[in-house]
């Protein structure tokens, strides 16, 4: 079976740009969407009260979070099929549930007042370090999260936390039939002096070589996978999160990788993730790496 895409909301502006960016996704993939709000209050009131016929306001408010961004997605697309669940845990734990089940969880960037926001900020960043699906956060100006552009941002790193990524950036990339950038930044070591033995010739073009040709080994299996897919290849000096953020004003979707662990190891979220998640200018899907335990 297929498993739908989640998107999880919670009442807030950013919680319904979360909803429309994941009615057109899963509509351009052919998925189911589920739709859910956690609300622990039900686990411990919402049966007894139900079954009382007294259905306070927070229950009221649940109901109608998940009811008003079901009819948006409706609206937006009445073929697709939705579903919707008030989930009786806090919003880390619930999410985290559906995404063992989910094809990607979409969340927003931001809940409802500053300290909902601060919270919602710390789960979305536990769901991009810890979910087994792909973790899209909704951010950016309408254009951006409206696919407007025409373009789909890849940060390409080393094998180990990069492979998943670049597939799901293809398959994106298909799907909505826009360009592909693939960015490589590379630096310079601080402490290698230019003059080394080894160099021949310019050390900067030893560094951007080096780049461009791990480029060209991460692309090469499914650039053949996906050869509709027009894709190109960028390799910037300069820190990686730097590199990306400034991309992330003309892109659509930032897609980045993220290791996982099998096991009791996990590794927090990286510096550009964490900055991506924080100030990219358009949504940001983190996608998990699987590894072996260590």
């Amino acid at each position: 079976m297929t498993r739908p895409l989640v998107v999880g909301v919670d009442g807030s502006e950013a919680g319904l740009w979360a909803a429309d960016w994941a009615t057109d996704e899963a509509a351009l993939h052919g998925l189911d969407l589920r739709i859910v709000h956690a609300s622990p209050w039900e686990r411990y009131e919402g049966p007894v009260l139900a079954e009382s016929g007294d259905m306070p306001s927070e229950h009221a408010l649940a109901q109608r979070i998940v009811d008003r961004a079901a009819e948006r997605a409706r609206q937006r697309n009445p073929d697709l099929k939705i579903t919707v669940d008030i989930l009786p845990e806090d919003a880390e734990a619930a999410l985290l549930r559906e995404a063992r089940h989910a094809a990607a969880l979409v969340t927003g960037c931001r809940g409802r007042g500053p300290i909902t926001g601060a919270l919602l900020g710390s789960v979305s960043r536990s769901l991009a370090t810890h979910a087994p699906s792909p973790v899209v956060v909704v951010r950016g100006a309408p254009e951006n999260r409206q696919g407007a552009n025409g373009r789909i941002v890849v940060g390409v790193g080393d094998s180990a936390t990069s492979t998943a990524a670049i597939r799901f950036a293809f398959r994106e990339a298909e799907a909505r039939r826009c360009a592909l950038d693939a960015v490589r930044a590379w630096r310079r070591p601080a402490h290698r002096p230019l003059a080394h033995p080894l160099f021949t010739g310019d050390p900067v073009h030893h560094y951007e070589d080096q780049a461009a040709t791990l480029l060209d080994g991460a692309l090469r299996a499914p650039e053949h996978e996906h050869p509709d897919v027009p894709v190109h290849r960028v390799t910037v000096e300069g820190p990686a999160h730097h590199v990306l953020l400034t991309r992330s004003v003309t892109a659509d979707l930032l897609v980045l990788g993220a290791p996982r662990h099998q096991g009791p190891l996990s590794r927090p979220l990286g510096r550009v993730a964490h900055a991506a998640l924080q100030h990219a200018d358009c949504p940001v899907a983190v996608v998990p790496q699987r590894a072996a335990a260590s």
